[in-house]
């Protein structure tokens, strides 16, 4: 799947590339060009590369027909009658996910995994008579498969007698040291900005307030993630490593940074998961305190749970890729809730879109139109070969083309051995090294002149152009605004293929638009 491929290649060059110039620089009088800002870690650019992965909702709430579950529900009601952990890792896999994130405790505190925290758990249902574990099962399946395993843990307990006190965060963080110990290795740990309210509460039934700034006690309670799975993402409104997208519709802001300073929702305050002011999180802060990029998270469904009733409402192909363009498209991953239903098993009706999606996908990625191109620049980083412009059509992911120190707008033209057609253009930063672009333009040529199609601010990891057909010998990327000292580009390619475009396209309800069928072509650009 050449898709899948392109970002697999991208990310593996990030370390060789700063790998080759360290042992190859005493052989050219150039530096490679120094770091922009604030900067991944190495867990977060490896988190940048998984880019679509799963949400895995399957709990009490299934079996009650909840999305919330108040905490009193029995653990006799989880009893999936063929559960196939397989079935549901190799529907993510074939969508071109790469992992998956399992809710492994809802609000309503039943837990997936024989946990000694609490009796609310899988041992006390009738699966398997009391023996399962379907953390495991996941984790096994994940494993056979080549899936990350990702882990969601919700930090409010509506069954939980303490919930509220002091001795329940010891609970909590008992509960995560168990998922991170026995698992193996995690890539994300999910925590939510749903805490406190109404609850069963062991018994009392009653409304239970918590200070967000304070209880969770957040610094300490991320320190044990880190102990405990130094390469894991945290993600929360507040990261520190991923935030939320600030909506659960499928869209990022465009621009989408990927550097971040939360504000609390009062003056004073200390931002903390659910208080923040979320709705800045969509396009993020061009020059933020910190590197934490957006997550965008959505259903297949409308609810996140499983429900019979909504059978008829998955989201279509169609729609799913408007939502990946409306994502991954902004630089951002992408995280697609997949509920199981009561047998355990995700159902026909989602399997069918998510096929249907990747096969738009995957045509859509398919034709390498750079192929026999020829590239030029207008800057070469001290007129070296090591850094010129045929490099980004070498196929070499050790070489790229670079512009001198204090080179704000630059250009490349990459003119094609005939005549194409496309419509996606895909352009990528080098972001271990920063995001260093703040605008850039298209341009094809056409009656003789340059004529521009596309404009806009962020690149950053990803950045998917789609628009109109466009038909040229030659096209030209410009960055117009870059406020380090040089820009770089290391890979361009071009692809085509038979897909689906929006005639309209809302981000607010991405796929309601009208459709129509197109033959249309990717062209395929890597910054960094």
């Amino acid at each position: 799947m050449k898709f899948a491929k392109i970002s697999n290649l991208y990310y593996k060059t990030g370390v060789y590339i700063l790998l080759a110039c360290a042992l190859g620089c005493a052989d050219q009088k150039t530096p490679p060009p120094e770091p922009f800002g604030i900067v991944p870690s190495d867990r977060q650019v490896e988190w940048h590369n998984t880019e679509f992965y799963a949400f895995i909702h399957f709990t009490i709430n299934t079996f009650t027909d909840k999305e919330w579950g108040f905490g009193d529900e029995s653990p006799e009601l989880f009893n999936p009658s063929g559960f196939d952990a397989e079935q549901i890792v190799l529907a993510c896999k074939n969508a071109g996910m790469k992992g998956l994130v399992l809710t492994t405790k809802h609000h309503d505190g039943f837990c997936l995994w024989p946990t000694k925290t609490t009796d609310h758990n899988i041992s006390k249902s009738p699966y398997k008579d009391g023996k399962g574990d379907l953390v495991r099962e996941f984790v096994d399946a994940c494993r056979k498969h080549g899936l990350k395993v990702g882990m969601y843990l919700s930090p409010w307990d509506r069954n939980n007698a303490a919930y509220g006190t002091p001795e329940y965060i010891d609970i909590f963080r008992a509960q995560l040291t168990e998922l991170l110990t026995n698992y193996g290795d995690i890539f994300e740990v999910w925590f939510d900005g749903a805490n406190g309210g109404t609850g069963y509460y062991g018994g009392a039934n009653e409304k239970r307030e918590i200070d967000r700034q304070t209880y969770y006690d957040w610094e300490n309670t991320w320190a044990l993630v880190r102990e405990l799975q130094p390469n894991a993402v945290i993600f929360s409104d507040v990261g520190p490593d991923v935030r939320w997208v600030g909506t659960e519709k499928g869209f990022s802001g465009d621009p989408c940074w990927h550097r971040f300073t939360p504000e609390p929702l009062e003056e004073g305050q200390t931002p903390a998961p659910g208080l923040i002011k979320y709705w800045e999180s969509l396009n993020g802060t061009r020059e933020g305190k910190h590197w934490m990029p957006a997550e965008t998270n959505t259903s297949i469904r409308p609810g996140w749970f499983y429900h019979e009733a909504e059978n008829d409402k998955v989201k279509t192909p169609e729609q799913l890729v408007d939502i990946h363009y409306n994502s991954i498209g902004h630089g951002t991953n992408f995280i697609l809730n997949l509920p199981p239903n009561k047998v355990g098993i995700i159902p026909d009706e989602d399997v069918a879109s998510l096929t249907g999606f990747r096969s738009i996908l995957d045509k859509t990625f398919s034709v390498d139109l750079a192929e026999g191109a020829i590239a030029k620049a207008s800057n070469v980083r001290g007129n070296e070969e090591t850094y010129a412009a045929d490099k980004v059509l070498d196929n070499n992911n050790m070489t790229y083309w670079a512009t001198d120190d204090d080179t704000h707008t630059a250009n490349i033209i990459v003119e094609f051995p005939e005549e194409v057609s496309f419509n996606v253009v895909n352009i990528q930063e080098y972001i271990p090294l920063g995001q260093r672009i703040w605008g850039w333009v298209l341009d094809k040529w056409d009656n003789n002149q340059w004529t521009e199609f596309a404009k806009a601010e962020s690149i950053g990891n990803r950045r998917l152009w789609r628009g109109s057909i466009q038909t040229t010998s030659k096209i030209r990327l410009r960055i117009t605004d870059a406020p380090c000292i040089s820009i770089d580009i290391y890979h361009i390619r071009a692809q085509g293929a038979h897909s689906v475009i929006p005639a309209q396209n809302n981000p607010e309800q991405p796929g309601k638009g009208r459709y129509f069928k197109q033959w249309n072509h990717s062209f395929n650009i890597g910054w960094h």
